[in-house]
Parts: structure tokens; sequence; C-alpha cells
């Protein structure tokens, strides 16, 4: 049976031919330490921008930067898993930086947005993992399925809005504080914590397939990507719905 994830990381081949032989193998007590870690990461190096520590005017420049330097980073981990122990934390430190500046400029339009964005990703977070290790939500074929479909649909929405705004354009009402706007954020939100399942159903077979010990930093890449989305999408849906007031 086919495995699938929305989650370009954690795809269908990641665990293929990566089992443990002679050495110690993947656990899911070791991936939850892992993820730990690289939150931590994050959450250390968003206070540097959360902070200004660079100063004000560093801020486009660490943007641009940690975008760039996040994609390239995730690239390299997807095609060359055995660096995960390495670019696992690098990542994590790159897109706090990001976090820490997007955070900042959301803030300062809307005080007090950013800890309820952090508040509700951890909520979803305990939430979805809480239902998962309960079996109150399994991951069938037909949902990683569906989930996979609609985040790749999502990514390709997001792409063409990306093209657009190089000439000035934007998709209509998507990315305004209109119900329509925020219709469309409340299923992107959905989806991105869905993804969620779809990660920890992967890791789990990983555990199960008997993968090396280095794809514990790989399912914690995983993780730490899904969860950086779901706060960003939280954190625009919040913002949305504070432009309405």
């Amino acid at each position: 049976m086919a495995l699938r994830s929305g989650n370009p990381a954690l795809k269908a081949d990641s665990f293929s031919g990566a089992r443990a032989i002679g050495e110690e193998a993947m656990t899911l007590s070791g991936t939850v330490n892992k993820t730990g870690i690289s939150i931590l990461i994050v959450i250390a190096f968003a206070s540097l921008t959360w902070n200004q520590v660079f100063g004000p005017a560093m801020i486009l420049p660490i943007l641009w930067g940690s975008l760039i330097g996040g994609l390239v980073i995730a690239l390299v981990t997807i095609f060359k898993k055995t660096w995960a122990p390495v670019t696992t934390p690098i990542y994590a430190a790159v897109e706090g930086l990001l976090l820490g500046t997007i955070s900042s400029l959301f803030e300062l339009q809307y005080p007090g947005i950013v800890i309820n964005a952090v508040a509700l990703t951890f909520g979803v977070l305990a939430a979805l993992l809480l239902a998962y290790s309960s079996g109150a939500i399994k991951a069938t074929e037909n949902m990683k399925l569906g989930i996979a479909a609609a985040t790749g649909g999502i990514g390709l929405v997001y792409l063409v809005s990306i093209g657009l705004g190089f000439f000035g354009k934007s998709i209509p009402l998507i990315h305004e504080s209109g119900l329509v706007g925020i219709g469309f954020s409340l299923f992107v939100v959905v989806i991105a914590s869905l993804n969620l399942v779809m990660d920890f159903d992967f890791i789990e077979t990983g555990v199960e397939k008997g993968a090396p010990r280095y794809m514990e930093w790989y399912g914690a890449f995983g993780l730490i990507v899904t969860l950086v989305w779901l706060y960003l999408e939280i954190l625009r849906l919040l913002g949305k719905l504070q432009g309405r007031k």
C-alpha cells in the first residue's frame, strides 16, 4: 500500500531503501527529542529578529536571506537525507530568523497577534498528536491522497500568486480580509493542520520499517516544515480577522 504525505519533505519514497543494517534504528522517542531540539532552535533564533538584535535596517535582508536560505537548505535535506543531522538544525535556525522577522512585522500592525498565533499553533499540534495517538484520527489512504492533493493545489495557488506579484497583480479576494479571503485562510489552516497527522503517520511508518537513526532528524525536519507553514497561515488568518475590525 503506497504511502502519501502532503508534506513534500515526507513524500512516499522517503523511507524506501533506508533500512538500518548494522546500525541503530529510528525510534519515536528519538524523533520527538530531535523535534523538540529543533523547535527550541527555531524559538531561540526567532527571538533575535523579534528583538531586532541586528537592527531595523537588517529586517529586509534577513527576510529575503532566510526565505532563500531556508528553501536551499530544505532542498538539500530532501535530496540528501543522510545530511539531516546537520542540515535540520541549520534549517531550524534559518526558519527562526524568518519567523521572528515576519512576526515582528505582524505585531507592529496588530499588537498581541503573535502570542495568539503561537498558542494556537502549539494547541493544534497537541490536540492532533493526542487524537492521533489515541486512535481518534487515522491516516487512511484516501485521507492521505486527499490531503496531498489539497496541499499541492494550495502550493500551486501560491506559486501563481507569487508569479503575478512580479507584474503587480494578485489573485482576487483570497489575500484580502473579506469573507472569501478568511474562508480561504481557514481552509489552508485546516489542510496545514491535517498535514501534521500525515507526518505523525509517516514517521511511525519509518520506525516500523526500521529506518536508520539519521531519519529521526529527517522526521523532525518534516515536522518543522509543517509547523512553520501552520504558524504562518494562522498568523495570516488572525491578521485578516483583525483587519475587519
